[in-house]
């Protein structure tokens, strides 16, 4: 009986001995595996989608942003006193309850004036390669001292903004913080709204799901949509992880565009005749909530927009039901939006220049 009991332990020591030893041994021997999602919802693996290589990229998620300098871009993003009036701020043009823009023809800047070009969304501007319509500006950093400066904007000055902050004690603290420096710059101010903007993604659109292997996301319709959109060119401008925003364009390739012949676009960055009426392609990302469309906000209307490119960029008429299928599909590209607390800003001191109206 104690033979047999002490042959039992043995066997299962054995066994367990393997049990462990037999998986160090494989994972030793086989190269380490990536980790993504598959398509039961669990992390998987080595898992990669068979839709990698489409020409749309699923917006990555990404969490390694400096926190102090996003809190201090956003706390600037709302920070009406940067302003002449103090009284407009970033959020005012590029509103992020309403798809990052806000739903004008043109933006009403100081006093009421009306901006000479559609606002472009902010969401995903860090796929742009560049910024404003005519990309004057070369990144979000340089895009954002625009705005504070334009007379038709926030009517502001850098030196009047710049002093504005510095009177503020915890805005000092706070650009020490980040930045190491008591004396707070233009540059600075720049650099920490254009950190927070980058944030300002949206990720995990239906399509995104679709492109990770998810074939539940998207309709028959949809996905119709997607296939007519590439076959009939779009996807030539409209690719990658914005669906846009990677190029230049001429807006009237097919055919002159007549609806606007005032608004030069990059012309007036690089004065060379070929650029006329050239713009930046824009970004198709949430394109459902940003209307109107268009650098001159001719239509309010999806379908009409993807005709109107169809028309003068393609050189093609689509049929209704086209329409319809690729509209569906631009439908499917609208992601989580930011969600944010409204910052609580600090109380202006004895020292903080008046709000200006004039």
């Amino acid at each position: 009986m104690k033979i047999t009991r002490f042959a039992t332990m043995c066997c299962l020591l054995a066994f367990a001995a393997i049990t462990f030893v037999l998986p160090v041994l494989v994972s030793a021997e086989e190269p380490p595996r990536n980790i993504g999602y598959g398509r039961g919802g669990r992390m998987q693996g080595g898992a990669v989608s068979s839709r990698s290589k489409e020409p749309i990229k699923p917006i990555p998620i990404n969490f390694d942003d400096n926190r102090a300098k996003t809190d201090l871009g956003k706390k600037l993003f709302f920070e009406p006193r940067l302003s002449k009036s103090e009284w407009i701020t970033c959020n005012s043009c590029h509103n992020l309850s309403t798809g990052g823009t806000d739903n004008l023809p043109t933006s009403i800047g100081h006093k009421w004036t009306l901006g000479p070009i559609n606002s472009p969304t902010v969401l995903n501007s860090k796929f742009n390669l560049a910024q404003f319509w005519d990309g004057r500006a070369k990144d979000l950093k340089e895009q954002a001292k625009g705005p504070i400066a334009n007379p038709m904007e926030m009517a502001s000055n850098y030196q009047l903004a710049v002093d504005v902050l510095q009177s503020i004690p915890e805005y000092v603290g706070w650009f020490k913080d980040v930045y190491g420096e008591g004396k707070i710059t233009i540059d600075n101010v720049a650099d920490a709204i254009a950190a927070f903007e980058e944030t300002l993604t949206t990720p995990n659109s239906r399509f995104d799901s679709w492109l990770n292997g998810y074939d539940e996301k998207i309709t028959a319709e949809e996905k119709a949509g997607y296939d007519l959109f590439k076959e009939k060119g779009c996807i030539g401008c409209h690719n990658g992880f914005g669906v846009g925003g990677n190029s230049f364009e001429k807006f009237g390739i097919a055919k002159p565009y007549d609806k606007d012949t005032q608004t030069l676009g990059r012309y007036n960055v690089t004065k060379d005749e070929n650029d006329k009426y050239v713009f930046k392609v824009p970004l198709l990302r949430n394109i459902e909530l940003t209307a109107p469309y268009f650098h001159d906000a001719s239509t309010w209307s999806l379908s009409e927009a993807v005709n109107v490119m169809a028309e003068y960029q393609l050189g093609i008429k689509l049929t209704e039901n086209e329409t319809s299928r690729i509209v569906a599909f631009l439908k499917t590209l609208t992601g989580d939006q930011p969600e944010l607390i409204y910052p609580i800003l600090p109380p202006s001191s004895a020292n903080t220049p008046q709000p200006n109206r004039n």
